[in-house]
């Protein structure tokens, strides 16, 4: 269909709407609508991006947001609890969960058209769980608020690239090291999404991380022999349980947190508005993150333990001792610069979000769970977890867990990993500070 047919379509569509809703005297309790399909639909993406690319890329992130931004925006257009995102018109009333479906089949049909099938099967689920009430204009503001938010996405540059110059070896300096990566010669991850439109930052470097410590400093030292003694594979200062959350951590933020909201959405019986919006704040989040810090990664250039360490004969600070045959926990390096760290930047900012909307704040005991992660690098295998989860008593202490697991994991210096857990703090504030935000708020 058309974007043209499509919004004719809504034009006749809401003109229907308005003569059979201003009869109709019942008034809409959102408590009466749960969440259950759209924690269904949000599996669903997560599982088809997996099966896709292992979500190496931001395709299946980038249609989690922009099925959640659709969603809460077509609620929010039947009844205005929190601000829309991008559709913007005031909207009469139609049924809200068929409207809220249609929205999330229109995104992902359009992300995903040879999934189509298993779509069409949530869609009719939900069609047949209400009966089909008034899905003529449901399906036309469904469509209306996935247009809105396809449009606003459209060139945002999601699957570019960008050039990297690589530099002399230096101290410091990001080295490539393919032999551990296990990528080709020349390759280096994530310069594209380094230049990737935003969801709610300002721009890419909105927030630039202050520089690294020098080589030659005190803090560089520490951190080095940090990492150096605990994240080296058979570390003999390295406890059990550090071992456990530095592999157990290893998930992608954006299939473990959607995972554990799920979760959360159905043990706070949280209704539809308010599932969409914490799905659509935390995934617009996660994505910010990761651009905001492979900018900051990009900008700093900073070099891997796995670097540094072999090469510590030549880095110019005599407190630092070389081992050429140091390797980490599970002997896999990223193929990109270390500072800050992606993984905690993405997770702070997610747990930030999850503290500021769940109604619950910061202070509150869950779990969370994972069965299997890579035993090193992506395609290397899956290793079960024992035990499968990890418990917490706030969500900033989950968030700092999860940056500082690359220490432990051996992958990151401690200074990678408390800045990206501040950093995804920060960019956890500001989604949520300035986007979805109740209408009634100042």
């Amino acid at each position: 269909m058309s974007q043209r047919t499509m919004y004719c379509g809504f034009i006749f569509a809401l003109a229907v709407s308005v003569a059979f809703w201003s009869c109709q005297p019942t008034q809409l309790v959102i408590s009466d609508y749960d969440a259950d399909f759209l924690t269904d639909w949000n599996k669903e993406i997560l599982e088809v991006a997996m099966a896709e690319d292992g979500l190496l890329t931001l395709k299946g992130l980038r249609t989690a947001a922009m099925t959640h931004v659709a969603v809460h925006d077509a609620l929010n257009s039947i009844e205005p609890v929190y601000e829309r995102y991008a559709l913007k018109e005031r909207v009469t009333r139609t049924y809200p969960a068929n409207a809220a479906a249609y929205a999330a089949y229109v995104i992902t049909t359009h992300q995903y058209p040879d999934q189509a099938i298993k779509f069409q099967s949530l869609l009719d689920a939900q069609l047949a769980a209400s009966n089909h009430q008034d899905t003529a204009t449901a399906r036309v503001l469904g469509e209306a608020a996935a247009l809105a938010i396809l449009e606003r996405r459209q060139n945002d540059r999601w699957n570019g690239e960008a050039e990297y110059t690589w530099h002399p070896m230096a101290p410091g300096v990001y080295a490539e090291f393919n032999e551990h990566s296990g990528t080709p010669e020349g390759f280096i991850f994530g310069a594209g999404w380094a230049k990737a439109e935003p969801f709610m930052l300002p721009s890419q470097d909105h927030f630039r991380s202050p520089p690294p410590p020098e080589i030659e400093s005190d803090e560089y030292t520490e951190a080095f022999n940090e990492v150096k003694e605990v994240g080296a594979t058979n570390s003999s200062t390295r406890t059990d349980d550090q071992a456990h959350l530095a592999m157990w951590w290893k998930d992608f933020v954006e299939n473990s947190h959607n995972r554990l909201v799920r979760d959360l959405v159905k043990k706070e019986e949280l209704n539809l508005w308010d599932a969409a919006r914490v799905f659509a704040l935390m995934n617009m989040a996660i994505y910010d993150a990761y651009i905001n810090v492979f900018d900051n990664k990009f900008y700093y250039n900073h070099w891997r333990p796995y670097t540094a360490i072999r090469w510590a004969e030549f880095d110019g600070n005599d407190d630092t001792e070389p081992d050429t045959s140091w390797n980490n926990l599970h002997e896999h390096t990223y193929a990109f610069p270390s500072y800050p760290s992606a993984h905690g930047t993405a997770s702070s900012a997610a747990m930030t979000v999850l503290a500021n909307t769940l109604g619950t704040g910061d202070d509150y005991q869950f779990v969370m769970r994972t069965d299997s992660v890579d035993r090193a690098g992506p395609f290397s295998g899956l290793i079960a977890m024992d035990p499968p989860t990890r418990s917490f008593q706030r969500f900033s202490q989950a968030g700092l867990e999860a940056s500082m697991s690359r220490v432990y994991l051996g992958i990151h210096f401690r200074y990678d990993s408390e800045e990206g857990h501040r950093l995804g703090t920060r960019i956890g504030e500001f989604a949520t500070g300035k986007f979805l935000k109740p209408v009634d708020a100042e």
